[in-house]
């Protein structure tokens, strides 16, 4: 049976430590200026925060069992505190760092992993576009090779850590011709920073994640050698189908660090805050609103270390693909669906304070949305676990 061991309180607590010294002094001014603290990055690597499930030969920490359950404590960890610091992590390993060490080659990975573990490098990860988001097959990006070279046309949209000044690569899903059935072969292709042709275009003006780097990329006639292809031609859409199955565990641990924060800043505040000569918290308007914020920060809790102690026994091969899949669907619509509600609920108890920016639940609040949306929108999420109960397509 699943539950946290003393190794992973003890992360967690150095991980809380981390998030309490070298974020927390410093969001609210980050969040505000839209700024990218790139001298961060570095000390989540020297943390071993993009190591977790990477082995030793590239820098990795080389667990054995548990790194992704390891992961999750981290994202959930930075995220009570910044959910824009969250999503760099998450990202950063589960989309940048992940494609390259499950499908790369071994120059690839040899190429690129240690930078990325130390934390000396970014990666993105280009599925999304303008017209193709839960419709991910319905990819524009084209790709043609010839003369042992790549030329890449098309853009991408919404890429986390694509356009910061440590970025080294973006691995984009292209359409590299049809199948034997007619129908589109989608291949991924790294392009490494700088290249001629590939453009990451200004950040965007975003309601949340101020902090966190989100670009639009574009691609004319940028070219690649042919040997930039990870992993097989035509594989490109079932390889980003399957990163996003773990992502969407994480982007579940991200919504309980958010959930747990409006917990406690909610119950801090009710208890000083006082109306009528009591404080608010002896109000069951309020005290009822706190004790339903509190079962859903347990429950999303449970649903999400549930999946990633699923993922761990997936990796040691004893579970299935689908008990995963399920578990990580379940997890990300409760959780980030749950996150949205613990926003709303923290912000209303603050009052008229909860709509000022000096207080960090005006951050959550805007911070929230986009749970129910990256890594697979709740509709798609329901889509996939009625799919699992065996319900007609």
């Amino acid at each position: 049976m699943f539950e946290l061991t003393q190794e992973h309180e003890e992360f967690r607590q150095l991980v809380r430590d981390f998030a309490e010294k070298e974020v927390a002094p410093h969001v609210a001014q980050w969040d505000l200026d839209h700024h990218f603290p790139t001298d961060l990055v570095p000390k989540m690597g020297e943390l071993g925060l993009f190591g977790l499930v990477v082995p030793e030969e590239y820098g990795g920490a080389g667990l054995d069992e548990g790194g992704f359950t390891y992961l999750c404590l981290a994202i959930e960890e930075l995220g009570r505190v910044d959910q824009s610091i969250g999503i760099t992590l998450s990202a950063g390993m589960g989309l940048g760092i992940n494609p390259v060490l499950t499908y790369g080659s071994q120059e690839q990975k040899e190429r690129f992993l240690p930078d990325l573990v130390a934390g000396r490098a970014l990666a993105g990860f280009g599925l999304t576009e303008p017209d193709a988001g839960s419709d991910a097959g319905a990819t524009r990006t084209k790709a043609a090779l010839a003369d042992g070279q790549w030329t890449i046309n098309g853009s991408k949209a919404f890429i986390t850590n694509s356009g910061t000044d440590i970025t080294s690569v973006v691995t984009v899903t292209a359409r590299t011709g049809t199948d034997d059935k007619g129908r589109a072969e989608i291949s991924a292709i790294m392009v490494p920073a700088g290249t001629p042709g590939f453009t990451a275009e200004p950040a965007y003006n975003k309601l949340g994640w101020n902090i966190s780097d989100t670009h639009g990329l574009t691609f004319a006639n940028c070219v690649v050698p042919e040997g930039n292809l990870l992993g097989e031609r035509g594989q490109g859409y079932r390889q980003f189908l399957k990163t996003l199955d773990d992502g969407r565990i994480a982007i579940s641990a991200l919504a309980v660090g958010l959930s747990q924060a409006c917990l406690e800043a909610a119950t801090e505040y009710a208890k000083t805050r006082t109306a009528f000569g009591k404080p608010i918290a002896v109000n069951q308007g309020v005290s009822f609103q706190l004790s339903d914020l509190a079962v859903m920060v347990e429950a999303s809790r449970l649903l999400t270390y549930k999946a990633a102690w699923l993922k761990d026994e997936l990796e040691a091969g004893r579970r299935s693909v689908a008990e995963v899949k399920q578990a990580a669907s379940i997890a990300k619509l409760y959780s980030t669906e749950s996150a949205v509600t613990a926003t709303r609920i923290a912000t209303q108890i603050f009052g008229g304070n909860g709509f000022m920016e000096e207080y960090p639940v005006a951050r959550f609040y805007r911070d929230a949305k986009i749970l129910e949306i990256g890594e697979g929108t709740s509709e798609v999420q329901r889509m996939l676990i009625a799919r699992g109960l065996g319900l007609p397509a």
